[in-house]
């Protein structure tokens, strides 16, 4: 279940005057934003990233980017975050993309674009049907075979982030609770990452995860530990009012 509250809806012409207006001037008027930005989905906010530059000729991200400073600013994904979530997949894609994890894992360099893009913007079908073509291709599963050959840093990350996705909201919950709780060299990143991608649709059973792990609700830690219009965005997008 989604945590985001967002209206039925909008005008996104409205909202991009008003994202407009709360960055004239000196200093951007963050709760203006966190107003509009914090009760949109992906798809109106990808609708007010296009009005905003049909009317002022600029691109929203930059203008937000120029605007916005701290941890306040890596909310700047919520404009541009928007990933294909059904149960369509292409077998050709699963196949070539296969391959090229395979390269990255052989070839075992530091950073891989092509790895990141495949993990970062394709659906959760589209990754399962990839890594099925992997192991039927090459005779064992992926995780494993990152998992073995996790030379460095880079490679343990694309193990972690690959693994996460057969038991995804038990990763998202333990990803929270040491980001939160600054355990595990952990910090406001993580939290980012968990809240903003799945706000539209599983934080609910994430929030529960965490209280039963934790027996406390994730919004009291972050009332707790987090601060500033950083906290007031992220109480927002766990649904609750400020």
């Amino acid at each position: 279940m989604a945590t985001l509250i967002a209206p039925a809806s909008h005008s996104p012409h409205e909202d991009a005057e008003a994202l407009r207006k709360a960055m004239k001037g000196w200093g951007a008027d963050e709760k203006a934003i966190i107003a509009i930005l914090g009760h949109r989905n992906a798809y109106q906010r990808q609708q007010i990233r296009n009005a905003y530059e049909e009317l002022y000729q600029e691109d929203l991200i930059k203008r937000l980017e120029s605007e916005l400073s701290g941890h306040f600013e890596l909310l700047v994904g919520l404009v541009s975050s928007f990933r294909y979530d059904g149960d369509e997949i292409s077998a050709g894609l699963a196949e070539t993309e296969a391959d090229i994890l395979h390269d990255a894992l052989r070839d075992k360099k530091e950073n891989h674009e092509e790895v990141i893009r495949i993990l970062t913007t394709r659906s959760k079908a589209q990754l399962v049907a990839t890594f099925n073509r992997y192991r039927d291709v090459h005779g064992t599963s992926i995780t494993k075979k990152w998992l073995d050959e996790a030379s460095n840093e880079f490679h343990k990350a694309l193990h972690t982030a690959i693994s996460c996705i057969d038991d995804y909201k038990k990763y998202f919950e333990k990803v929270l609770r040491n980001a939160i709780l600054k355990r595990a060299g952990e910090d406001e990143d993580a939290v980012t990452r968990v809240v903003v991608t799945r706000a539209e649709r599983d934080l609910e059973e994430i929030k529960d995860l965490y209280y039963k792990r934790n027996s406390v609700f994730i919004e009291q830690d972050v009332s707790k530990e987090l601060s500033g219009d950083y906290k007031k965005f992220i109480l927002t997008l766990l649904g609750k009012e400020n």
